[in-house]
Formats: structure tokens, sequence, C-alpha cells
């Protein structure tokens, strides 16, 4: 690995590792907010999920600006714009005006992801590309287990607003290091789909707000089915805009490519799974078994260190031998991992009920994750890199999304023992469903 690849992987470590991260932290600190703002579960979605919504729709946007500015220059913005967000958040008087600071921070996270992604498809190839992803995914699969560690450390010892202030340093050190970084900037001559995004923006936060409200309004209002009915109706006119227009921020073509299409099929189901799961764990043992925010956030350590040592292994033996077997048997362990939790009761006893299943769980996480990623891009072509990170990325954001808005149906709109398991029962099913998805439909890629 060459100087430049090496500054380029901790480029794009840290700046998707900043957008991760706070996908994840603020999971552990939702009871003290809502403490502060009132609201209860609708409040703690609506905190979580208004950063997904901007994030998930807007990602294939910046793919594209990515491709067409440049991926240095999407990265300043989306870093510079993180920062501006990320303080607002920390100064919030209410839970609107955090809700709202919430979705600019999707924003601007939106930007980080696929041009951090693409930096590292145009600057490797072959199997040092396995390996770069492999340890990309590490660190960045780390940042989306670490958050709640440490957010439940800063929430315990000052307060919940200092999870988002943070993020200033991981930003000054990767704008530091984006003027120390001297290759050309790779370019694609397209247009800018702003009326493809504003469709996909209107389609999630319509289907999302009903989801998440309807517990309080109940299916009949027409404040819950108006928004479902167009929400729905612009996301099904936003797949037909993008099959017509020559400017597509998402290129159908795209899913022509068989991995490409299998695999974020196989990321829906993933990452539904596991954002279901690291929204309820740390809430449940908080609300329900009275644990602090950082004794919380420390039972998925495990996650972390694991995922640390073995993505980069997998990373390279998906290079090696092909993703399919990774992707087939990570998401059935990761299954039994989530099984394993079903023996957990109100007052858990972390030793013998929640950190086996933990282990089984981060076993199959690291075994899938870098796997996946390699599956998805390789076979795309690098002028068409950005734009294709950026579909991952909003697949498995908008999966998670969809997921955390859905939850309350199977939990009710209080987290008690019976709605925790059903919640992971449904979270195992659908991350072996993964593994079944890609047994049937990845290849392994001729090298």
């Amino acid at each position: 690995m060459t100087k430049s690849q090496r500054l380029v992987l901790l480029i794009s470590i840290l700046a998707s590792f900043v957008a991760f991260l706070d996908g994840s932290v603020v999971n552990v600190a939702l009871p003290a907010i809502s403490r502060d703002f009132g609201g209860g579960l609708v409040t703690q979605q609506w905190v979580f999920d208004a950063y997904l919504i901007t994030l998930g729709s807007l990602i294939l946007l910046a793919g594209s600006l990515s491709d067409l500015f440049g991926r240095q220059k999407i990265l300043c913005a989306g870093l510079l714009g993180f920062a501006i967000a990320s303080m607002l958040c920390a100064v919030a008087p209410d839970n609107i005006f955090l809700i709202v600071s919430r979705a600019f921070q999707g924003m601007a996270g939106a930007l980080l992801v696929p041009s951090s992604l693409a930096l590292i498809m145009s600057s490797f190839s072959g199997k040092e590309q396995g390996k770069a992803i492999g340890r990309w995914t590490a660190w960045t699969g780390i940042a989306f287990v670490i958050g709640p560690l440490l957010g439940g450390f800063l929430v315990d010892s000052f307060s919940w607003r200092l999870i988002f202030a943070i993020n200033i340093v991981p930003i000054a050190l990767c704008l530091r290091l984006l003027l120390l970084l001297d290759q050309p900037d790779h370019r694609v001559n397209i247009k800018v789909d702003i009326a493809g995004a504003l469709l996909c923006s209107l389609g999630l936060s319509g289907s999302v707000f009903a989801l998440i409200e309807n517990s309080h309004y109940g299916w009949a209002s027409p404040l819950i089915f108006v928004p479902l009915i167009c929400g729905v109706l612009a996301l099904v006119g936003f797949v037909f805009y993008e099959k017509r227009t020559p400017e597509a921020m998402l290129p159908l073509s795209l899913f022509k490519v068989r991995n490409f299409s299998a695999g974020n099929l196989a990321t829906i189901a993933i990452y539904g799974g596991l954002s279901i799961a690291t929204f309820l764990i740390v809430i449940y043992l908080q609300e329900v078994s009275k644990y602090t925010a950082f004794e919380a956030g420390l039972a998925l350590l495990p996650v972390t260190i694991i995922m640390f040592f073995l993505s980069p292994r997998f990373g390279s033996l998906s290079s090696k031998y092909g993703p399919r077997l990774f992707m087939t048997a990570g998401p059935f362990v990761a299954g039994l991992g989530f099984l394993l939790m079903l023996r957990v009761v109100a007052h858990v006893n972390y030793w013998t009920q929640l950190l086996p299943g933990v282990i089984v769980f981060a076993l199959g996480l690291s075994m899938t994750v870098a796997p996946l990623t390699t599956a998805v891009l390789s076979d795309i072509e690098r002028s068409h890199s950005g734009i294709a990170s950026a579909v991952n990325n909003a697949v498995s954001r908008i999966a998670g999304l969809i997921a955390i808005a859905s939850i309350g149906t199977v939990t009710g709109t209080h987290l008690n023992l019976q709605g925790f398991h059903r919640s992971i029962l449904l979270t195992a099913l659908v991350v072996i469903l993964g593994g079944i998805i890609s047994f049937a439909g990845v290849r392994n890629i001729s090298r």
C-alpha cells in the first residue's frame, strides 16, 4: 500500500466513521432526551429517524454530486455541514429544534459515505481493494456499535448534548488530512437530478411519518393515511421518473448487474434487522432492566472488538474465495445470535442471557459486512462507483429507517419484555432471510 493509498484509506474511514457513529451514538441517549423534552417512544423514534430520513433520501443525490464535482470537494462540504448541524443539535432548546437539526445533520451525512467509499474504489484495485474495503468496513462497523458505548459514558458523566458536540474532533482531523491529499479528483460530466431527490424525500417522509405516528392517531385517521398514500405514490413516481429521465440519480441499469441487485436486496434484510436490534437493546436495558446509559452502551462492546479483528480478515477471504459463502453463512450465524437473546428476562443477567447472543451475532456480522460491500461494488464501473456506493448505503439506511419507524407496531407504545422478545425474533428471521437471498442471488466474481 502506497503512502497516498494509506492517506485515502484514513480519510475515507474518518469521514464515514463520523456519519456512522452519529447514526448509532444517539441510541443510548434517547431515554435522557425524552426525559428532558418529553414525548416518550415517539420522540425517541423521531430523533433517530429524522437523521435517517434525510440521509437515506439524499445519499443517492450525494453519490451523483460526488461523481460530478469530485469526491474531495463533496467530502469537504459534507464535513463542514456536519460540524454546523452537530453544534445545533448540542444547543437544542426543545425536541422540535433537535429533530430539525438532526434532519440537517442527515443531509450533511449523506455527502460523506458515498464519496469516501468511492475514493477507495478509485484508489485500490484487485486484492488490495478487498483488503481496503475490509478495513473500511471494520472501522465503520465499529462506529455503528461503539456509538452506544461512547454515548453512554457522555450521558452518564456529563450530558447527552456532548454526543453531538464531540463530532468536531474527528471532523477537524479529517479536514486537515484532506488538505494533504494530492491526487486527481475523479469527475463525471452528469446533471444533478433535483426532481428525483424531491420525490424520494417526500416519499420517505410521508411513509415514515405514518409508521411512527399511527400509534397515536390510528390508521383510519386522515393524519395517517393521507401522508402514507402520498408517500407511497411519491416513491412509485420516483421509480417511474428515474426510469425515464436521462439524468437519473438512481441509474436503474445498475440493477441489471446480478450481484449489485442481489446484494442490495440482502442489504435490506440484514441492515433492517441490525437496526432494530441495536435500537432496542440499549433502550430495553435502560428502561426495563434499569441499566445506566454507560452500562447499556458497554453491552455491545464485544461487537466492536470482534469486528475490529475479524472484518479485515473476512474482507481478504472474500477477495480470495468470493463473497457468496460469507454472505450466506454470516446472516445465519447472526440470526442464531439473536435467537439466543430470547433468553433475556426483565432483569437481565448480562453474562448468561445477553453476552452469548452478542458474541455470536458479532461473529456473523463480521463475516457478512465486508463481503457484502465487495459483492455489491466489484462489478460496477469505476466511473459509477460514487453512485453505486451511494445506492448501497441508501438501501441500508432506508432499511433501518423503515424498520425503526415500524417497530412500534411490534412493541406497542411502551417497550416491555414481551415486545422485546417479539422484536428480537423478528430480527433473527429477517437477518436469516438476508442469508437466503445471498445464497440464491449472489455469484462469486471471476478474477
